[in-house]
């Protein structure tokens, strides 16, 4: 069997790494259990110019690098494996990779995230990675002069396709609003409409994604007039929302009826020793500054309720 962790964490996003910093520089054995690149969706966010204490210009994947670094420089111990089964129940918690091991510990740090949600339109399946992407950082660069399309008018959107314009010829936003109605914050609107490269189609929605192998071009519905339109395009990004990467807990913690985790104040589940830090769990901001305090909280509970236990 695997030495126990004092506290073990389900996913490595900014709340996972900021529950490690937490935990580790308390003296507690904590490990991370990540399968792929350590930040989650922060990581593939280019710019970051709300995150308190850094000048504009500083972008998600060097934050969460120095995040990761600092975790390690405590001692947190990085385990890139996927995890596939837990059991919540009883003093030890443990969770079973896909690798075939298994970790034990004494809490549990449930950070296992989200993931952009997906439209189901006609055509967006068939070119997902052929013109088809939901990560302005990872694909941009694919489209240098090229003209590409966004769907979503929230924060995210506005912002990732004020970054599409750095590489791109033309950035074509699809609001299902009226003219200048936009969800995102207001400095964020006025820098998309003061941007020559983004052009805007109002009252509208993507009915259809068309393409021979790679997207050439979208069906656009007016929702006023029924109205169908064609227009010629190399790509298709989407930013309009996400949902909680939370299958492997269905059964195991309280969710809503969306699937995010239910955790208190001290970001306890319905579940002893078990805790839910950033996007999977219900919360009314998910940023990474909201994340980050999410670990921070969560890991000083884990140490409280470790004491207690052993004050028994």
């Amino acid at each position: 069997m695997s030495e126990v962790y004092d506290i073990l964490i389900v996913g490595g996003g900014p709340g996972g790494m900021a529950a490690a910093i937490y935990g580790s520089r308390s003296r507690l054995k904590t490990g991370i259990l990540e399968k792929g690149k350590l930040g989650g969706q922060a990581s593939t966010t280019e710019e970051l110019e709300n995150y308190p204490g850094f000048s504009r210009g500083q972008t998600g994947p060097a934050l969460m690098e120095i995040m990761a670094e600092q975790a390690m420089s405590f001692g947190t111990e990085i385990i890139p494996e996927e995890a596939v089964e837990l059991e919540l129940e009883g003093d030890i918690k443990r969770v079973r990779t896909k690798g075939g091991h298994e970790y034990r510990s004494r809490t549990l740090v449930l950070a296992t995230g989200s993931e952009p949600k997906s439209l189901n339109i006609k055509g967006e399946l068939s070119h997902r990675g052929k013109g088809v992407s939901y990560c302005a950082t990872c694909d941009a660069d694919f489209f240098e002069e090229l003209e590409v399309v966004v769907v979503g008018n929230g924060d995210a959107a506005v912002e990732e396709a004020m970054y599409l314009t750095k590489f791109a010829e033309t950035v074509t936003i699809i609001v299902r609003r009226d003219e200048g109605n936009l969800r995102c914050n207001k400095t964020s609107a006025e820098r998309a409409f003061a941007n020559p490269k983004i052009k805007w189609v109002w009252n509208s929605v993507l009915e259809e994604i068309k393409g021979d192998g790679l997207v050439n071009s979208v069906v656009i519905k007016n929702i006023k007039t029924g109205e169908l339109s064609e227009m010629e395009t190399n790509g298709v990004f989407f930013f309009v929302g996400t949902v909680p990467k939370t299958n492997i807990l269905q059964g195991k913690v309280d969710l809503d009826e969306q699937g995010y985790i239910i955790a208190n104040n001290l970001m306890e589940t319905s579940v002893s020793g078990v805790y839910a830090v950033g996007d999977a769990r219900v919360k009314f901001l998910r940023q990474v500054v909201t994340a980050t305090s999410d670990g921070a909280i969560a890991a000083v509970a884990a140490e409280k309720y470790l004491a207690e236990k052993e004050g028994r």
